[in-house]
């Protein structure tokens, strides 16, 4: 029973990270990404917030959605 309950938490917080993610590609130039981590179960991290994505989050990324604006004219 206590799996289910981990496994029940792990998608609860992977669907809000999604949508976290996907509220704040809309408004961004960067892309978003939803990153897995043993304590947290997943979280949204913003692209723009680093230079180029350190190798110790980028090998947990497990969705991205792009950022929604351009910087074209």
């Amino acid at each position: 029973m206590a799996t289910l309950a981990t496994v029940q938490t792990n998608s609860n917080s992977y669907f809000e990270a999604l949508a976290t993610a996907e509220r704040r590609a809309m408004h961004s130039f960067f892309d978003q990404h939803v990153i897995e981590d043993d304590d947290l179960g997943y979280f949204a991290l913003d692209e723009g917030d680093y230079n180029a994505l350190p190798a110790h989050l980028a090998h947990r990324v497990v969705h991205t959605v792009h950022g929604g604006l351009l910087d074209e004219y």
